[in-house]
């Protein structure tokens, strides 16, 4: 493995005429999930749930961004705050599993916090010189909300949410993802980096190769990707009508860095790839649902599922298998088509845009 620094010729600033993809190197190594979790996902809006998981004021929601723990909580005014999950006092935990609380309280030695983080008690701590409760606060997590989705940025003074999702909403109607709620959630390891598994998402060049079924429900031919600032948008229209996906378009956005939207008719599938080594990454799949306890939605359900599925073994397998050509030692980069793959190029500029910063700042 070459050493980053060795790799920044590689970070410069592409045109989709001469596109090539990123080197092998950036998704084989742990300098490199290092990189990642500097210059990306501690500084992006990360998606980690929906209000419809937190309908009560106590609600908590747990997750992990670049290694940090944070606990999201629906406090005692039904506002939505975000904490790192991280006792002032000792670094110990203050939530250990999603529920309902009243306060904040630590696991380590019961030092509790309001739900705006605010000490409120600390045992056999009245005598300790200089010490008082009113001076110590949790550490805020920046949180914001788009089209009832929750989003965190560890960054101190990020770019607002909806420059990053703005016009998804009117490109989609008459679909309203307001009027979806939260259904279950499922989650894959999977033996690649997470970066793969991005780029496989990126395109529908793939689509005739490894997703035979999906293919004869989308019209491959009038599928198209359109670029935005911040995300990429591939659309087809649903060819075989009769199937359960029903009449319309089938809309796939790609948010950076991480974040999928595949939106359909009455139902929106969010998926969220979170790195877990150089080689290794986590697939959320979280399904939203209009109507969910209708009949009709019943039965799109139950399809939907085992469709899904289906899909999800096959870009497994296909990622898998790309995870072990990007480390074969054989392959550094390749050009992309640009016909298929512009999505790929637009993306990965963001990425060498993100590492070009980290450099500039490390």
């Amino acid at each position: 493995m070459q050493d980053l620094n060795q790799l920044q010729k590689y970070f410069k600033e592409t045109t989709l005429d001469d596109a090539i993809t990123l080197p092998a190197e950036l998704y084989c190594t742990d300098q490199a999930y290092q990189l990642d979790q500097q210059a990306i996902f501690a500084n992006s809006w990360q998606c980690v749930g929906h209000i419809s998981q937190v309908p009560e004021n106590g609600d908590t929601l747990l997750v992990t961004i670049a290694n940090r723990p944070i606990v999201v909580v629906k406090d005692h005014q039904s506002e939505l705050k975000a904490f790192y999950n991280v006792c002032k006092h000792r670094a110990g935990p203050l939530v250990l599993q999603q529920g309902n609380i009243k306060l904040f309280s630590c696991k380590y030695h019961g030092w509790t916090y309001k739900l705006d983080g605010q000490l409120r008690t600390a045992p056999e701590m009245a005598d300790t010189p200089n010490f008082n409760t009113c001076d110590i606060h949790l550490d805020k997590v920046n949180i914001d909300l788009w089209q009832g989705y929750i989003f965190v940025n560890l960054n101190l003074s990020p770019k607002p949410l909806k420059e990053y999702l703005g016009g998804i909403e009117n490109i989609i109607k008459p679909i309203d993802l307001n009027k979806m709620v939260f259904h279950h959630r499922d989650e894959y390891n999977i033996a690649c980096n997470w970066k793969t598994y991005m780029d496989n998402y990126l395109e529908g060049y793939h689509l005739p190769h490894v997703h035979p079924g999906l293919n004869k429900m989308l019209d491959y031919k009038s599928y198209t990707t359109e670029l935005f600032d911040w995300y990429s948008y591939q659309h087809s229209p649903l060819e075989n009508q009769a199937s359960f996906y029903g009449e319309g378009s089938a809309h796939y956005f790609c948010v950076y860095p991480n974040l999928m939207f595949n939106i359909l008719p009455g139902r929106c599938q969010v998926n969220i790839i979170l790195p877990t080594s150089a080689n290794q990454c986590k697939v959320i799949f979280d399904y939203y649902y209009t109507n969910p306890d209708s009949e009709v939605t019943q039965k799109m359900i139950a399809e939907d599922l085992s469709f899904s599925d289906e899909v999800q073994d096959e870009d497994i397998t296909i990622c898998e298998q790309v995870q072990k050509g990007l480390e074969s030692g054989v392959y550094h980069q390749g050009r992309l088509c640009v016909k298929r793959e512009q999505g790929v190029w637009h993306y990965q500029e963001l990425l060498r845009k993100a590492y070009r910063s980290c450099s500039k700042h490390s």
